[in-house]
Formats: C-alpha cells, sequence, structure tokens
C-alpha cells in the first residue's frame, strides 16, 4: 500500500489529504479570510492520521502543491512537506497548484483555465485540456477584453477570481464555475501517486515554491 500525504496551501484553503494508492481516504479543509494556515495545518495532518489510524511511519512520502499562490500560504506548505520527509527519509512530491485545481472540472470536451487572483486585473492561469493536461503554461497575466479571444471551443473558467474575470471575459463560449473556488488536497491524490509511481521527486534541500513572480514586501507608509 503507498500512502502519500498530500498538502495543499497555496490559496486560502487549508486542505490535507491522506491517499492510499492515489485514492484520498480522507480530507480536511477549511478557507478563511484571514489564511489560518500556520494553526490549522499541523492540527489537520494530526486528525486525519488519527482518524484513519495510520501512523507517520507508514507514509511513502509527502506530496506539496508548488504553487503559484500566496507567498506565505506556500511558504508554511513546503516548510511541513519539508520537515516531514527530513525527520521521516521519505521523497518529496511537488504537484502544480493550478493543475490541481484544474481536476476538479470534468467536462467532455472545451478548455479549462483555472486563474489564482494575483492583484487588480492580474491573476496567475494555465490551460488543460479536458483529460487535465497542459496544453499552455503558467503565466502572469493582465486581464483584458482580447484575452484568450483566439479560442472558440467551450472555456470553462474556474478560480477565486471569476467575478472580476466576468467583467472583460464576456464571448458566448466562455463559462463561470462559481462552485469551484480553491485548489484542494482531495484532487492531488491521483497526481502525486503519479509521479510517486514515476519517481518524480524534488531534492528535499533545494526545492522551492513556485512563486512565478517576484516577492515585494512593500514599506510601512
Amino acid at each position: 500500500m503507498i500512502y502519500i500525504l498530500n498538502i495543499e496551501t497555496a490559496t486560502k484553503n487549508c486542505s490535507v489529504s491522506l491517499a492510499k494508492n492515489g485514492e484520498t481516504i480522507l480530507c480536511r479543509e477549511i478557507a478563511e479570510q484571514g489564511y489560518s494556515h500556520a494553526e490549522k495545518l499541523h492540527v489537520f495532518i494530526e486528525e486525519i492520521l488519527k482518524e484513519t489510524a495510520i501512523t507517520v511511519r507508514d507514509l511513502k512520502a509527502i506530496a506539496v502543491s508548488k504553487g503559484p499562490g500566496s507567498y506565505t500560504g506556500l511558504r508554511i506548505g513546503v516548510s511541513t512537506a519539508k520537515g516531514l520527509c527530513y525527520a521521516l527519509g521519505i521523497p518529496l512530491i511537488s504537484v502544480d497548484t493550478l493543475q490541481v485545481l484544474a481536476k476538479q472540472v470534468v467536462v467532455e470536451n472545451g478548455l479549462i483555465i483555472p486563474m489564482i487572483d494575483a492583484r487588480r486585473m492580474e491573476v496567475y492561469s494555465a490551460v488543460f485540456d479536458n483529460k487535465h493536461i497542459k496544453i499552455m503554461e503558467v503565466q502572469a497575466e493582465i486581464l483584458t477584453e482580447e484575452s484568450y479571444a483566439e479560442m472558440n471551443e467551450a472555456v470553462y473558467f474556474i478560480g477565486d477570481c471569476q467575478e472580476k474575470c466576468k467583467t472583460v471575459l464576456t464571448k458566448d463560449n466562455f463559462h463561470f464555475l462559481p462552485e469551484i473556488i480553491f485548489p484542494s488536497a482531495n484532487e492531488m491524490s491521483s497526481l502525486s501517486y503519479d509521479k510517486f509511481s514515476k519517481n518524480e521527486f524534488e531534492d528535499v534541500a533545494y526545492f522551492e515554491p513556485f512563486y512565478l513572480k517576484d516577492f515585494l514586501i512593500a514599506k510601512p507608509k
């Protein structure tokens, strides 16, 4: 049995799941306005292991959502994952945050565009086909009326910035799925298991989150 602990903290959603052979056994998560990752993450890990009667020694790997997303959220998730890998001597797996978000969409045809809010009209985005294969790389983009104008197939937008997206993305083939807001560790299970099967591991000592943009500290007024 391959047990993998999945950690997703790239957005306001603090999410942890335990998976067996790529299937989620149990998931704990909470999305709060004032990021509670530091307080909730370790509690969720302890609760999941206790409720499933799985010990840390049963874990074969730790998977973490690598970004893009919140600088603080990513740092907390990655630090926790690396600490567990060091202590247990098990591999670290990183999973694309936008792919985790895209996995929540099930459609027969069309494109899936997960977006994470940056600031103003800027978003972090990527494009996936209906099999969740990435066909356009992650980018930081400023949305305008011309964004994705060349796409004529059905396009499904998801993420935490849909309201502002609707003001400029108005083509008839554009669809918004307001119920899908944050990435979840629940969808990490199959992705992390696939990487485990292929021995796609990170260097625990040197792995850093994918911030996409440099973190800037604003000067106090």
